[in-house]
C-alpha cells in the first residue's frame, strides 16, 4: 500500500477546465471517498490517478514516485468499476485468478492467491460458478478479488455499488468495509451517495464544479460544515437554510445571511411558542422516525424530525424551537460563520 499526493492538479477538454487545481494528500491505508453531485469531477479525479485520464496540469504522486505521466500498467493500482467486467465463459475462480495468469505466474502461486482472496471475501462456495449463477453482490467480490489478487498498493473504486440494490448495497457497503479492515489497504471510492460516503470514509472530499468544497471526517462535514453547499450536501434530510431575517427571535452574528440546522435539531412546541410558526404540510413515516415537512412562510420550507409516534396531522399549526447550539450561520456569499 502507498500513500497517494495530488499537487495542483487540473484537468481540461478543449477549452473547458473540469478539474480546478485540486491539492490532496491520501495517507497510506486511507480510505478516502469523493463525493460530491453529477457533473462535479469526482470520477475524471479518480480516473486520472489511475491515469485513465491524462493530467493536463500538476502532479500525481504514489508513494514519493511521481506518476503523472505513466501509463497506468505502471502504477500499481486497482480499479473496481461500477460494471464487474466478468468474463461470462470463465468460472469464478478463473475470472480472479485471470490477471496473474496474464502476467505469467506459476499455477501455484495463483492458486494460493486466488484461494486467499476467496476466503477475505467469503467466495469460497462459489468458485466454480459462472457470472451467470451469482447474484450482484456476489459478482461484485468478484471483480474485486481480481483486484486484491495482484496485491495493488492502492485501490480506486468507481461506484461499485450504484447497479445493485438497497439490501445488497448494504450488505456490499459491510464487506467493503471489513475489506478496508483486514487489508488496511490504502482506498479511494468515488460515489454519489452519501449515506456510503458517511458510513464508510476515514476521510470525505466534498467537491463541487471541479473544486475541493471541504475535505474532513464524516463528523466534520456534518457537524461543521464550511460553506452552504456541504451543509445541505452532507445528511439526509438535508439541513434547513432559511434567511435570517425570517426567524427575528433568535440572535445571530450580524454578519450571517442565512441559518441552518438540522432537522433532528428543531423540536416541536405549541403554537405561539418558540422561535418560527409553521404548519404541517406532509408527513413522511419511516418506522423508527417521521419527517414532518412544514410550510413556514418566509422561512420557507422546514423539515423536523420527530419519533415516529407523533400526534401531528396536515394542517396542523405549531410552533418550531431551535437550540441556539445547533445553528449554523453563513455569510453572504456562504461561507460558515464560527
Amino acid at each position: 500500500m502507498s500513500s497517494i499526493e495530488l499537487k495542483a492538479v487540473e484537468k481540461w477538454f478543449g477549452d473547458v477546465q473540469v478539474i480546478k487545481g485540486v491539492d490532496l494528500a491520501i495517507e497510506e491505508g486511507e480510505f478516502v471517498i469523493f463525493v460530491g453531485p453529477s457533473g462535479c469531477g469526482k470520477s475524471t479525479l479518480l480516473r486520472m490517478i489511475a491515469g485513465l485520464e491524462e493530467t493536463t496540469r500538476g502532479q500525481i504522486l504514489i508513494g514519493e514516485r511521481d506518476a503523472t505521466a505513466e501509463p497506468p500498467s505502471k502504477r500499481g493500482l486497482a480499479m473496481v468499476f461500477q460494471s464487474y467486467a466478468l468474463y461470462p465463459h470463465m468460472s469464478v475462480r478463473e475470472n480472479v485468478g485471470f490477471p496473474l495468469k496474464s502476467a505469467g505466474l506459476p499455477k501455484a502461486e495463483i492458486d494460493a492467491k486466488v484461494d486467499e482472496a476467496a476466503r477475505v471475501l467469503k467466495l469460497d462456495g462459489y468458485m466454480d460458478r459462472r457470472p451467470k449463477d451469482l447474484s450482484g453482490g456476489q459478482r461484485q467480490r468478484v471483480a474485486i478479488g481480481r483486484s486484491i489478487v495482484r496485491d495493488p498498493t492502492a485501490f480506486l473504486f468507481d461506484e461499485p455499488l450504484s447497479n445493485l440494490d438497497a439490501a445488497l448495497r448494504v450488505e456490499m457497503r459491510y464487506k467493503i468495509a471489513k475489506l478496508h479492515q483486514t487489508l488496511k489497504s490504502t482506498m479511494i471510492y468515488v460515489t454519489h451517495d452519501q449515506v456510503e460516503a458517511m458510513t464508510l470514509a476515514d476521510r470525505i472530499v466534498v467537491l463541487e464544479f471541479g473544486k475541493i468544497a471541504q475535505v474532513g471526517s464524516p463528523r466534520e462535514l456534518y457537524e461543521k460544515p464550511a460553506n452552504l453547499f456541504v451543509a445541505q450536501f452532507i445528511g439526509s434530510p438535508r439541513m434547513n437554510v432559511m434567511p435570517a431575517k425570517a426567524v427575528p427571535k433568535v440572535q445571530l452574528p450580524t454578519k450571517a445571511v442565512s441559518l441552518g440546522i438540522r432537522p433532528e435539531h428543531i423540536s416541536v412546541v405549541d403554537e405561539g411558542d418558540g422561535h418560527l410558526q409553521g404548519t404541517v404540510d406532509v408527513l413522511e413515516y419511516l418506522g423508527a422516525d417521521t419527517f414532518v415537512i412544514m410550510a413556514c412562510g418566509e422561512a420557507g420550507q422546514v423539515t423536523v424530525r420527530i419519533k415516529a409516534d407523533t400526534t401531528l396531522k396536515p394542517g396542523t399549526k405549531v410552533g418550531l424551537l431551535f437550540p441556539s447550539e445547533s445553528f449554523h450561520c453563513f455569510d453572504d456569499i456562504g461561507l460558515a460563520i464560527d
